[in-house]
């Protein structure tokens, strides 16, 4: 078993940041929480600066990596931007897709996030379809985080409509099963690894019919394996779930039983007080991409009122238009002063949770995102010393951590016990920028 000691400079534990914490692993996990050392002893490996426990990324559609810079200018809306989306979807292959992911999960793990949940969608060939192996994109995002050294939980996502009562457009052929049976027998395919967890998705209420949610739902109710789903992220699919159902999005999942502790709704942006309710009283959790919803101009959700409801809150990149945990983290708390004018919604260690041990619960890795004994070996440390983070007094980590720190002050990331970030360079992948450079290229040759 791999045993590896760890001295932390300065370590967040949740309620609080020590100096001097030593931190021993073995097999992956966290053996030993050791604080007041004032000096690394033999053999330690030193972290320098704040170290927290990993981030967990809990919503990624990495492919769309590939749009950055592209999409950020000019006039239009969600809807304008899905066409470009679809355009780059329609050129990925089993083997681009490897390729983009790995590097786009290599580029996490230099903003220090050791856990990403991908909503997964391209699941056919260009027309629908199927590849020999059915998984094979699927199997190629699972094999690219092993490559960049994170954990993965694939949340394999039922597709199957362009919208209420309308078939899959030409886009998204490559995106359906059919019915959501094909969907979950295709599924019960997918094997977990030691870094790979298998969840479910429901794409949205436009994407499953009403008939066949409680299919998928059930269908992760059976294995209590995770269930996220993009939830009212805009006005207009509220509307269209009026007009065809005579009710919300959020009424609808909980009236076909998709609502529950193991399910996260995604954005979450446009609800009633009523739905509010619903989503809180179940403990359904609620993922944030602030980030994403202010590129796409989808709006600001009520993300303290879901969390005094009852809605634990996690934190997502998405689009990826950044990807930068503290900022999705910082970028909560700024929205909410933004919409109210009001400022201190969340205490810094708050939202610190909701980009550690709150992210791993909502992807189903509840061992990871605490620096304890029995949890998973994952840390993430940050610079005290950049532009952005000199000056505080490191007691004041947390706040640092979250309204000073970015993804370019991370230093160490490791997994697993193990060093996949060290001294702010990649162990795994020689050079992300260039594997970034070459996967974007060839979806756009």
């Amino acid at each position: 078993m791999t045993k590896a000691t760890y001295w932390l400079e300065h370590a967040w534990l949740g309620d609080r940041v020590e100096p001097g914490v030593l931190v021993e692993t073995e097999g992956g996990r966290i053996g030993a929480v050791r604080i007041s050392v004032p000096a690394p002893p033999p053999g330690a490996e030193v972290l320098r600066g704040l170290t927290l426990p990993g981030l967990a990324n809990a919503h990624s559609h990495a492919f769309h990596r590939a749009l950055r810079g592209t999409v950020q200018v000019g006039s239009g809306t969600f809807w304008t931007w899905r066409e470009v989306m679809y355009s780059v979807a329609d050129r990925l292959t089993p083997e681009r897709y490897h390729a983009l992911a790995r590097a786009v999960y290599a580029e996490m793990a230099l903003a220090g996030i050791t856990c990403v949940g991908e909503f997964h969608y391209v699941h056919h060939a260009p027309g629908g379809t199927p590849y020999a192996d059915p998984n094979a994109m699927g199997e190629a995002l699972i094999a690219a985080a092993a490559e960049a050294g994170i954990r993965i939980t694939l949340l394999d996502t039922c597709y199957l409509s362009a919208g209420f009562g309308q078939a899959p457009d030409t886009h998204q052929l490559r995106f359906s099963d059919g019915t959501a049976e094909a969907w979950a027998e295709r599924c019960s395919i997918l094997k977990e690894q030691d870094h790979a967890r298998i969840g479910a998705a429901i794409h949205s209420v436009r994407a499953v019919p009403a008939g066949q949610l409680a299919t998928v739902a059930r269908w992760a109710e059976e294995r209590r394996a995770p269930l996220h789903v993009h939830l009212s992220e805009q006005p207009a699919e509220n509307d269209a779930c009026l007009a065809a159902h005579g009710r919300t999005p959020t009424r609808l999942l909980a009236d076909h039983g998709v609502l529950g502790p193991r399910t996260t709704g995604v954005h979450n942006t446009h609800l009633t007080d009523e739905d509010i309710a619903l989503l809180g009283g179940s403990a359904t959790g609620t993922c944030m991409c602030p980030t994403t919803e202010r590129d796409l101009a989808d709006g600001i959700g009520p993300a303290a009122a879901l969390q005094r409801a009852g809605s634990p809150l996690s934190l997502g990149s998405d689009s990826h238009a950044v990807i930068d945990l503290l900022e999705e983290a910082r970028a909560m708390e700024l929205n909410e002063r933004l919409r109210t004018r009001t400022r201190g919604h969340w205490t810094a260690a708050a939202l610190l949770r909701a980009a550690t041990a709150d992210g791993h619960a909502a992807l189903g890795w509840d061992e990871a995102g605490t620096i304890e004994p029995g949890a998973l070996a994952d840390l993430t440390t940050i610079a005290l010393d950049s532009v952005r983070t000199a000056g505080p007094a490191p007691r004041l980590g947390a706040e640092t951590a979250v309204f000073a720190a970015g993804a370019a002050d991370v230093r160490h990331t490791v997994v697993g016990g193990r060093h996949v970030v060290r001294d702010g360079a990649h162990t795994r992948v020689p050079d992300v920028p260039q594997a970034l450079a070459r996967a974007v290229e060839a979806l756009r040759s």
